[in-house]
């Protein structure tokens, strides 16, 4: 899962580059101000850090930037997850403009800054020159030693997240009890008021439709009667009139076989004459005058309308109304249910609390191994016979994190008391402590490749020797790159990159190549004794190499 290439077009002052790059120890050495960090900064955006117009270089469009990885077989369910394509390697890209908007993809298809960032801790850990800052932040060394430990943070952040949204909710019910009890009366006042009603959802209508048909009860009758008598009358109805003219037809009809058809019409129009007659009949004998059932109506229908009108609705409105009136006095209900918000947040409470304490246990176990693996450390890097003690105390009040405090104590010398780093430690120290704990905790990290970047600053002599000694020995597992000012870190290297910046007509360029024997030499050779380069410091090169050579034999 090592980085295999990476290629830069006007990224900063990087105008082109395509690096290949191997498994081992790798180092990239220059001259100050030669962009030996422009790779880190790269990579860190491609893996998704925040975009910046400022990368791109002057008179260019665009910054585009690409790193290819081997395949990581344990990321093909997220890949797969996030419509990526599973192939034997793993490409990142990602363009910013000079606007500052970016683009990005992986394995060729869109991707968003926060999946590759997602990637970045899979495949990256990156160790800075001012990493030693982070040591005096609490909450940087609490994520350290839970880093170290193996455990994740993530249930106790919800649990202490659904004990803060109980004690909120019942806090709230409580301060708000008047309030919500002074809602609920109201509520129940107007619920009552309409429950007098009780509306059903399609009475309105129906009400209408009777009332209309009741308040012409006589009209309607008059109208089925007249109706009748025009059908059934002997002299003035049609019925006779029809049928006599149906006799006539079918008396005919073997003279004239047309009348066949006419007299069959005039049957039909009978037939359905008679139908008609028999509605009326049964409309007579059903419908009859009905001024109580009407005087009914007209006062449920008044009482829709009053109540439609105090609540500013329609009529057609109420049922809903109710309905919504029932669901917000439930809700109020639940709201006002004091016991049973206090025994949910008390749940709540001690769900956190068994969780909580069940990570103090893990931190308490991993704090000393911790302490003794750094205190080992510490004794190669110039801090002989100090130690280094992880120290947990509880805090006053519990927080998303735990009950604990983590705190780092060290002392430089044998026999001091180790004390608060930030109060006891030089910035001497303070480096070399921070390589200490990169070294330490990177053993236990997943990420196929480590970055040191300048974390040797401060260090030199033997203390060097053993710095690149620890990096070539963390390069035997996985891929280790690091930016350095050290002869000796660079003579341990298994690849030495040298980065240049050169001046012409088109700019100020800075570049990246590898070296050879002789070229390596020169390098080291450089970095030993400056721009004037004698016999003396290239023969000590050659010295170094040889010697880090035979060691690594």
């Amino acid at each position: 899962m090592a980085l295999k290439r990476i290629a830069l077009r006007d990224f900063v002052i990087v105008q082109q580059l395509d690096l290949d790059l191997h498994s081992g120890f790798t180092v990239l050495t220059g001259e100050t101000g030669a962009g030996k960090s422009i790779l880190i900064d790269a990579l860190q955006l491609v893996l998704g850090s925040r975009a910046d117009a400022g990368v791109v270089r002057e008179g260019a469009a665009q910054a585009d930037i690409s790193a290819e990885f081997d395949g990581p077989a344990h990321l093909h369910a997220w890949l797969e997850e996030g419509g990526f394509a599973l192939e034997d390697t793993l490409l990142l890209r990602r363009v910013i403009d000079t606007q500052g908007r970016s683009r990005a993809w992986i394995n060729g298809a869109p991707a968003t800054a926060t999946q590759l960032r997602a990637l970045g801790d899979a495949l990256l850990d990156i160790h800075g020159q001012h990493a030693w800052q982070s040591l005096t932040r609490a909450d940087a060394v609490r994520e350290l030693l839970d880093a170290y430990a193996g455990v994740s943070t993530h249930t106790v952040q919800q649990h202490w997240a659904a004990w803060r949204a109980a004690s909120k909710d019942l806090e709230h019910a409580m301060a708000a009890q008047d309030t919500l009890q002074r809602e609920r009366e109201r509520l129940q006042w107007q619920i009552g008021e309409l429950d007098k009603l009780n509306p059903g959802m399609d009475e309105w209508d129906e009400l209408n439709t009777q009332h209309t048909r009741l308040s012409h009860a006589q009209a309607l009758l008059e109208t089925a009667q007249n109706a009748l008598f025009l059908l059934e009358d002997d002299e003035a109805g049609i019925s006779s009139p029809l049928g006599r003219a149906q006799d006539m037809l079918q008396d005919n009809e073997h003279l004239e076989p047309e009348f066949q058809a006419i007299a069959d019409v005039l049957a039909s129009s009978l037939a359905q004459i008679n139908d008609a007659q028999h509605s009326l009949q049964i409309y007579l004998r059903r419908t009859e005058l009905d001024p109580e059932k009407l005087a009914e109506l007209d006062q449920r229908l008044s009482l829709w309308m009053q109540l439609a009108r105090r609540y500013k609705r329609t009529p057609q409105e109420l049922p809903a109304l109710l309905q919504s009136w029932r669901e917000e006095l439930r809700q109020l209900d639940a709201v006002v249910d004091i016991d049973r918000l206090r025994k949910a947040e008390q749940q709540a409470q001690e769900a956190f609390q068994t969780s909580a304490r069940a990570l103090s246990q893990q931190r308490a176990k991993a704090a000393p191994k911790l302490s003794r693996a750094i205190t080992q450390a510490m004794q190669g890097l110039g801090m002989q016979g100090g130690r280094f003690e992880v120290q947990l105390d509880k805090l006053t009040e519990p927080g998303a994190h735990g009950l604990d405090s983590v705190q780092f104590l060290v002392a430089g010398h044998p026999g001091a008391t180790p004390k608060p780093i930030g109060k006891v430690a030089s910035g001497g120290e303070l480096s070399r402590l921070s390589l200490a704990i990169a070294v330490t905790t990177s053993e236990l990290g997943h990420a196929g490749t480590l970055i040191f970047d300048e974390v040797d600053s401060g260090v030199g002599g033997a203390v060097a020797e053993t710095v690149g000694k620890l990096m070539r020995a963390l390069g035997k597992d996985r891929q280790v790159l690091a930016v350095t000012h050290l002869p000796q870190v660079a003579a341990c290297a298994d690849h030495h990159y040298v980065v240049a910046k050169k001046r012409d007509k088109a700019g100020t360029s800075s570049t990246v190549t590898p070296t050879d024997t002789s070229q390596r030499e020169r390098e080291i050779a450089r970095m030993l004794g400056g721009e004037k380069i004698s016999a003396t410091t290239m023969a000590h090169a050659r010295e170094m190499l040889v010697q880090a050579t035979q060691e690594i034999g």
